[in-house]
């Protein structure tokens, strides 16, 4: 009977905390739409009044002072400049240019997050980041990680120009083993200097003390299922760094990290750890098993020679342990270029 009645209270707990959930999502784009409709009724003005710079300003002061007396201080002049750009930034897109009533929200995610997005000037970017935050439920704090991170010029890297131009309509899809690799992988969180001794335990057990924000830098569908996985054969023991799976691609994900330069046994290992994992572990309906090994530098062509033609099992990534600029990326870029001539 008791058990009964914890049950009962669990289903209505998990009612009414679905149901705040959805009143403050509703509150939240409701809010975001009635700022972009704000944002077009002072454009107008702009467009009908005089063509003065000075007109705008004053234009802005003017309501700032009015609307901030009647609705309180959510509506400084910063904040109406801010509900401006980003009628002004969202205007042109087919979904919101046609928008004038509330009769349809087009808008999915919280002002905040908006706030975030209006400074990318890339369309195609923030399309992206705008995509995935709603797929993803990413909070404020999570994307602007994943933006800081530069996710997006990440993934453009390993893609080509058809794959590229689907981030920024459909957000990332996982559709083969390439789709989940990120080169490099962003490891700022872990606080390990840029250059260091520290030894592979030590990134190892600083990535276990971090494991959700990891896993989030892995990407999506990825499941922990442990550390220094040991298997035997030939009474010989081998250890796995790090074993997940991923269940979109529906296998296993075997991950080994090398803090200097690859080598091509490197390549070797992580080749045997996989036929392992294809041979003894994964089950018949499961597909073939990944390997990653990150690294904190490689050589692209000894990877290319080293690994089987056709290769879509075993993958080298670099790692980095600060944020990187668009330079910094844009140099990989170039390095990869040259490794395919």
């Amino acid at each position: 009977m008791l058990e009964r009645k914890d049950n009962l209270y669990h289903d209505i707990k998990a009612l009414l905390e679905n149901a705040r959930k959805k009143v403050l999502s509703t509150v939240n784009s409701t809010m975001t739409l009635t700022y972009f409709l704000i944002g077009k009724k002072i454009v107008e003005e702009e467009q009908n009044g005089e063509l003065r710079a000075e007109y705008g300003k004053e234009l802005i002061k003017n309501l700032a002072t009015k609307l901030t007396k009647e609705f309180g201080k959510g509506f400084t002049v910063r904040n109406l400049e801010l509900i401006r750009k980003f009628y002004m930034t969202y205007s042109e897109d087919e979904k919101t240019k046609s928008v004038i009533s509330f009769s349809e929200n087009p808008f999915k995610l919280s002002w905040t997050h908006y706030i975030r997005l209006v400074r990318i000037q890339n369309v195609e970017e923030r399309s992206f980041y705008e995509i995935e935050a709603e797929k993803e439920n990413w909070t404020v704090r999570e994307m602007d990680r994943q933006i800081s991170s530069c996710l997006y010029e990440r993934l453009v890297l390993s893609r080509d120009k058809e794959e590229v131009k689907a981030l920024s309509t459909k957000g990332q899809i996982i559709e083969k083993p390439k789709d989940i690799i990120k080169d490099p992988y962003v490891l700022e969180f872990l606080g390990l200097e840029e250059i260091s001794s520290y030894s592979e335990n030590t990134l190892e057990t600083s990535i276990i003390n971090h494991i959700e924000k990891f896993i989030m830098e892995l990407g999506k569908g990825f499941l922990f299922q442990g550390r220094q996985v040991r298997f035997t054969f030939d009474e010989e023991h081998f250890f796995v760094d790090l074993v997940f799976y991923n269940r979109i691609l529906k296998c296993f994900v075997l991950i080994d990290l090398k803090i200097g330069k690859l080598k091509h046994q490197d390549i070797g290992q992580m080749q045997m750890y996989v036929n392992y994992y294809d041979r003894f572990v994964k089950l018949d309906d499961e597909n073939k098993t990944i390997g990653i090994i990150i690294c904190k530098d490689k050589n692209d062509t000894l990877v290319e020679i080293t690994l089987p033609e056709n290769n879509e099992q075993i993958f080298a990534s670099r790692y980095m342990t600060i944020l990187p600029s668009k330079e910094d990326l844009a140099k990989i870029v170039e390095e990869e270029e040259k490794n395919e001539k």
